[in-house]
């Protein structure tokens, strides 16, 4: 993000009690931790006018040890001592049901996780909302319109690795996870010739044991419980 990731602690009540930027690497829980709160749960993903994203999250005092940031990941082959490639990515997802069931994409081999499937979403644009860009990676790689429920969650991952063109690069991947609904699900059809998507589909929930999921998206039962709840949060029309 050009502006930069800022994280703020929030009441129920909208009001600000310390607001932080999110490090290369670090977790949300890290950086409010530093500060004395323990976070409840996600608020709000929004671009401030400074252009910087932030991630709100209702909080409590913090009570006993601080969360501690951790180093990275390190794929299969990655020595302790190789040094990779600053490399941050901000990303937007949805967990879609209709009465088709969840809306499921497929990852290609322009990846490192062919075959396996996940949630409809990608990179946000620079300067792009997570809620459009959101609209957006839905609709190029699945074709349907959704209206956008509660945010779910906000995922941090760091880890060091091998980039599918092959360089080493120590990689922060940010997630920003809705729930949504599409009123009037059609096939899965995608649009986004030549990104990362080979194949979309609605899968009815008791068929989604039989497909291998990437390592994102493996608590999916988790995201399903939650965002039943979120459909009754903020909402938001499709552009």
């Amino acid at each position: 993000m050009p502006g930069g990731i800022r994280v703020v602690a929030t009441t129920g009540a909208g009001d600000r009690l310390v607001e932080a930027p999110l490090g290369h690497g670090e977790h949300p829980e890290v950086v409010l931790g530093r500060a004395g709160w323990a976070i409840d749960a996600p608020a709000f993903a929004d671009l401030a006018d400074d252009g910087a994203l932030e991630l709100g999250y209702l909080v409590r005092a913090l009570d006993g040890e601080h969360p501690r940031r951790e180093g990275p990941a390190r794929d299969a082959g990655v020595a302790h001592d190789e040094v990779g490639e600053p490399h941050q990515r901000v990303a937007a997802y949805a967990v879609v049901t209709s009465v088709r069931g969840v809306l499921l994409t497929q990852f290609n081999a322009q990846t490192h996780v062919a075959g396996d499937w996940g949630l409809p979403g990608g990179g946000l644009d620079v300067g792009e909302a997570p809620t459009t860009g959101v609209h957006r990676e839905v609709w190029e790689e699945t074709g349907q319109r959704i209206v956008l429920g509660g945010l779910l969650t906000v995922q941090s991952q760091h880890w060091v690795g091998r980039a599918p063109a092959g360089g080493l690069e120590d990689f922060h991947a940010v997630r920003i996870v809705y729930a949504a609904t599409c009123p009037e699900p059609t096939e899965a059809v995608v649009h986004d010739v030549g990104g990362t998507t080979s194949d979309a589909r609605w899968v009815r929930p008791p068929e989604l044991a039989g497909y291998p999921l990437s390592s994102s998206w493996r608590r999916l039962d988790d995201l399903l419980r939650m965002a039943g709840k979120g459909q009754e949060g903020h909402r938001s029309d499709a552009p």
